[in-house]
């Protein structure tokens, strides 16, 4: 059973140092039984999240303020903010914070670090290439994943979406799973392909990709956000700049 820690672990309920490290370890206990089974997500997803974010709260302690849980009535959000405001300026709260901060963030760093280097070595293990001639539209298509022992492929339909983050433009990917078929020396990626244009007449001329995995791996948690990450990194360095406009 996964235990997930809130976003607010830090400082909803008990700030206590002692009860923050038990609940911290508990979890991080999680993150590595899941990694040693090559399971990435959702936990990787997870540490990113938590790790990030008690850097910023280290950065900017008035930040603590916003993630202190608010109970209070709205007529009292006056009362409210003084209150937390006295929290923030009460040397031992904020020296408890501190010491579980900096507990915290090593551990936090040292499992990304660990996940990174999964995610880095399940994607050496995979290789993308098209179905097909790859269209000047590739905005949306599909996307096969296979692995060992080869005999069925997973498909998924793609669209790229483009969103900003600190003025940046970002490149990310929803996916529609569509079915899992079965391949043979007759029904080969190409007339699988075909098909799904039969099947799916408002993309007639779609983009198509497969990603193969050497080694088989949990599907879900590992292949196929790894799959997903491929497509996103082999679309977003094409130069093919009209997919996106």
């Amino acid at each position: 059973m996964e235990q997930r820690l809130n976003d607010n672990w830090l400082t909803e309920g008990l700030i206590d140092f002692e009860y923050k490290k038990y609940l911290l370890l508990a979890y991080l206990k999680g993150v590595r039984e899941s990694f040693g089974k090559v399971e990435l997500y959702p936990y990787l997803g997870d540490i990113v999240f938590h790790y990030r974010n008690l850097l910023a709260l280290r950065e900017n302690k008035s930040l603590i303020v916003d993630n202190f849980p608010k109970e209070l009535s709205m007529e009292k959000l006056s009362l409210l903010e003084l209150s937390y405001r006295k929290i923030i300026e009460d040397d031992a709260v904020m020296q408890e914070i501190e010491s579980i901060m900096e507990f915290a963030i090593p551990r936090f760093r040292d499992h990304l670090e660990e996940g990174a280097t999964l995610f880095d070595f399940v994607e050496s293990k995979c290789e993308l290439t098209s179905i097909g001639v790859v269209p000047l539209y590739a905005r949306e298509g599909y996307v096969f994943m296979t692995q060992p022992p080869e005999q069925e492929t997973t498909i998924y339909r793609y669209q790229v979406t483009v969103y900003q983050q600190a003025s940046v433009p970002m490149r990310g990917l929803q996916t529609q799973f569509l079915g899992t078929y079965t391949c043979t020396l007759v029904n080969t990626y190409e007339n699988i392909k075909m098909e799904l244009v039969r099947k799916y007449t408002d993309l007639p001329n779609p983009a198509a990709f497969l990603v193969l995995s050497k080694m088989k791996f949990p599907f879900q948690p590992t292949l196929v956000p790894v799959a997903k990450r491929l497509l996103i990194k082999y679309l977003a360095t094409t130069d093919q700049e009209a997919t996106f406009s």
